[in-house]
Formats: C-alpha cells, structure tokens, sequence
C-alpha cells in the first residue's frame, strides 16, 4: 500500500524585518548586541502594513477560504517583533503553528560593532566579494549559506512527513520572517544561482516580502506573483528571469533540461551536438601542409 501524496505549500514566503534602530542609526550596534536591536516606530507600522498585504494576497482579497499559514522566525528581537505585528492580520483558525529557527538568523558581524571599524571592513568586503568575506570574528555569506542549506533540509522533512500537520484540504503557506542577506542566501540555495548571480541581486526594503508560489507544474517561482520589473529591480538578470518564468509552467524535474544559462556560466560554447564537437576536434588537430 502506497503512501501518502505529499502536499506541497501553495506559497513559501520570505519576508524581511521592519526597519530597526540599527536600520536607523548604525550607533546602536555599537551598545546593543545585534539580536536585541529593535524595531522603531516605523518598523512597527511596515510589519502591520506587511501583515494586512500578505493576508490579503494568501486569501485572494477575501474570496478564498481554505487556507492556513505557518510561520518560520529568526530569534532575533526586530524578527519577532515583525512577527508578532504581521500577526495581527490573522486568526487562531488560520495559524497552524510557528516556530523560532536560529538558522535563518542574521549574518554574524562579530558581537559589538565598532563605528569607523565596520565602515572600513565593510568597504574591504566590497573588494574582496560580498559572499565569500568573512567579518572578523563573524560570518561571510557563504557560512549562511551553509547553515540555511541545513534549515531547507529540514524544511522538507517537515513537508514530506506532514509534520505540520496541515490538512490537505487547505492550502498552506509558509512565512519566513528573517533577514535581508539570510534571504538572499535562502533564493540563492533554492534556484541554484550561483556565486556571480548572488553578488548581483539586491537586498530588499524593510518588511518587503518574495513570494514564491507553487507552478502548474509543480516548481516554485518568483515569476507567478512579481513581475519583470521587480524582478529586475532585486537584481535578477534576463536570463534568471526568463528562468523564473519557465518554472512557473515547468514541470517538477526538468529543470536541467531547460537551464542553458546555467550551463553557459561555466562553458564557453559548446557544442549543439556531439558531430559539432568532433568537427572542432578535427579542425583543432588539423596542420597546414
């Protein structure tokens, strides 16, 4: 007897926190350690308006019924906050549960940040590339993507295994409430962009928010809710985009198949087919007498 059929979320979405103080005055991080940071008066309103747009968004202006949301949150206090603010958009019935996950929590920076030092490492950190520099005694790009690589693990397991517990019935939508780079690095890990591709995209606003939304097919894109310009906007290219709108129709798998950009960011022209490949040979083997 066969098991049961996985029921993927209708929608993952990934929501950035409101503007904090140290959004709004870089000094609070010099005595306040980053994970207590608040958010302002501002921010409370951003994560309000947030709340109100994704409902509206996820229950199609009210039209729709059957659905149910369960939120991610990084531990940090301006996530929380976030959350809790997003919140009260919905009802009891519509939350299915929430949990604190530390591995979707901010880059590390190192502890207390010192004024002048920051601004004279973060310049070096545009030198060297923002994905593989590491902050002294804190956390490059890439040690994010790592630990978020392990949180996406988990994050189907919990799919998989219906360990949400959501009844089939109702779509699900997932809310990640985090941080702008932790974002990035989780679209990043998702699309399989690569090193370049992530260097390129563009952090986005306090409580701005990417949906991805579940294809006809079966693969998540960006391209079902946002359009070109805003995709161009966070920095996506043509080709990513073109991408993204392929996977809106594409079916779960076939991915490799009609990817050629990625193919082209690690050859230079290759060969349609292999008889092309053998002419190439040829001509390249070949000695004029």
């Amino acid at each position: 007897m066969g098991g049961a059929r996985t029921v993927l979320p209708k929608r993952i979405i990934l929501v950035r926190h409101g503007e904090s103080q140290g959004n709004k005055d870089t000094k609070a991080y010099t005595t306040i350690p980053d994970h207590q940071i608040p958010l302002t008066d501002q921010g409370l309103d951003q994560a309000r308006l947030a709340g109100q747009a994704i409902h509206s968004l996820i229950s199609n202006n009210g039209s729709d019924l059957s659905w149910r949301v369960y939120f991610y949150v990084s531990p940090y206090h301006r996530t929380l906050s976030t959350l809790r603010e997003i919140g009260r958009s919905f009802s009891k019935k519509r939350i299915i549960g929430v949990r604190e996950e530390c591995r979707i929590r901010e880059q590390d920076f190192g502890n207390f940040q010192v004024e002048e030092r920051m601004k004279i490492v973060k310049e070096t950190r545009e030198k060297f590339g923002r994905f593989f520099y590491r902050f002294p005694d804190g956390e490059s790009a890439a040690d994010v993507y790592d630990r978020v690589s392990s949180f996406l693990e988990s994050l189907w397991r919990d799919i998989d295994m219906n360990r949400l517990q959501n009844n089939p019935c109702h779509d699900l939508n997932l809310i990640i409430i985090t941080h702008g780079l932790t974002s990035r690095v989780f679209l990043m890990k998702w699309f399989k962009w690569t090193v370049e591709q992530f260097e390129h995209l563009n952090n986005p606003g306090n409580c701005e928010y990417r949906v991805m939304q579940l294809g006809e097919g079966g693969e998540y894109s960006l391209a079902v809710h946002h359009t070109d310009e805003e995709l161009l906007e966070w920095g996506l290219s043509p080709a990513m985009i073109a991408d993204q709108k392929w996977r809106a129709q594409a079916k779960k798998g076939e991915w490799n198949e009609h990817c050629p950009w990625y193919l082209e960011a690690f050859f230079d022209d290759l060969a349609d087919s292999d008889e092309n490949v053998e002419n190439d040979n040829s001509d390249s083997n070949s000695t004029d007498c």
